[in-house]
């Protein structure tokens, strides 16, 4: 049985503008000055699990050839392109079925391009018991994020087993009525825990309260399967789906390969794979990851990865001088230079000739600044 590593590398990045536009969005740039895209440390992350020969790419026509540029050692034939977006499960059935057609018994980790880990090594160690886990019958792993603050960014993951709090303790997770959900199913070895529910982005009161609960981990949209698994799964919930997939498949690694999926693909219904298949099987699981993840969706989340001076600024680029300025986060890695005075709590940005100047507590007002 072989592991395969489906990357997710389609969005935009709406959030992070201006380093990440529709033209060239977050995941293929160097966003913390280390001389590597974001996507090509996801890569590198994996790189220990599968040859490269199993890593798939999953993005939008347009941006196929930046990652051909990016990453030269990705097989053509892997770099598959969606036609239009039309979310997580139809992009992550694209991915399986064509894996399904070479490796019937593929294990299969789908991950974002655009996360950010600090302990590769114990990362690793997660994603290798979730795959060994999923080696072993129809069961699906999802890693959840040990919460170390009341986030309202990120949805919710509620297990029903003990959660390892941030400290390194062991919380004790309070009965809930999703403990229903859970009886009947095998009992999870190590660190895995039978979901529960699956919560959506939370206001700050019920963020607080998920973190004093004990039971509830960061979704970090990573999933570990069997393709057998997945494509049942799709079969039972999602059957219109899995019934393209089907006639897509049918050309696949053929020459109508290409105007088959520009066919059928853009025909499929808009849905996550959160609500496609995860919210309504029983057989879900997670590990609580505690190895410094980031979804880097906004520059607030930036600012707490990035180191910072005594005035509790971070600061990305050498040309950069404040004076009288704190809570800052300044990224200009390319101007030839940056002075500021007496600012706080604020967001300033240069790329290309486009410039960002935003308090940090207006971030999620962005997206809408820039339409």
């Amino acid at each position: 049985m072989q592991n395969h590593v489906v990357i997710m590398a389609g969005g935009v990045g709406s959030r992070f503008w201006p380093i990440s536009t529709p033209e060239y969005p977050k995941q293929f740039v160097d966003v913390l000055g280390t001389g590597k895209t974001m996507i090509q440390m996801t890569v590198e992350r994996f790189a220990p699990l599968c040859p490269m020969s199993n890593f798939w790419i999953v993005t939008s026509a347009a941006y196929v050839p930046i990652v051909r540029e990016q990453l030269p050692d990705i097989p053509a034939e892997n770099i598959l392109a969606e036609p239009c977006a039309r979310n997580t499960a139809p992009c992550i059935a694209y991915a399986c079925w064509k894996i399904r057609m070479k490796d019937p018994s593929a294990n299969i980790v789908v991950t974002p391009a655009d996360a950010l880990v600090i302990d590769n090594d114990e990362f690793r160690g997660v994603i290798r018991e979730a795959l060994d886990f999923t080696s072993q019958g129809q069961r699906i792993v999802t890693i959840g994020i040990t919460p170390t603050r009341p986030e309202t960014g990120y949805g919710y993951i509620q297990c029903s087993g003990h959660v390892p709090s941030a400290e390194g303790d062991m919380t004790a997770c309070p009965s809930a009525e999703g403990h229903l959900v859970a009886e009947g199913r095998p009992e999870a070895p190590g660190r895995l825990q039978p979901v529960l529910s699956f919560r959506e982005k939370p206001s700050l009161e019920v963020a607080q309260q998920y973190l004093a609960a004990g039971n509830y981990l960061w979704n970090a949209g990573i999933f570990v399967w069997n393709v057998s698994t997945i494509v049942d799964s799709m079969r039972r919930f999602v059957p219109d789906l899995a019934a393209k997939m089907d006639r897509m498949s049918a050309a696949f690694y053929t020459r109508h390969e290409r105007e088959t999926v520009e066919d059928i693909f853009p025909t499929c219904e808009k849905i996550s794979i959160d609500y496609a298949v995860m919210e309504k099987a029983d057989y879900i699981y997670t590990i609580p990851g505690d190895f410094g993840w980031s979804d880097v969706g906004t520059w607030g989340s930036l600012w707490t990865l990035l180191p910072h001076d005594e005035n509790g600024n971070a600061v990305v680029g050498e040309n950069v001088h404040l004076y009288e300025c704190k809570g800052c986060i300044v990224h200009a890695p390319n101007a030839e230079s940056v002075v500021l005075e007496g600012m706080e709590d604020s967001i300033v940005v240069e790329r290309d000739g486009r410039i960002l100047v935003c308090r940090l507590s207006e971030e999620q007002r962005i997206k809408d600044f820039t339409k």
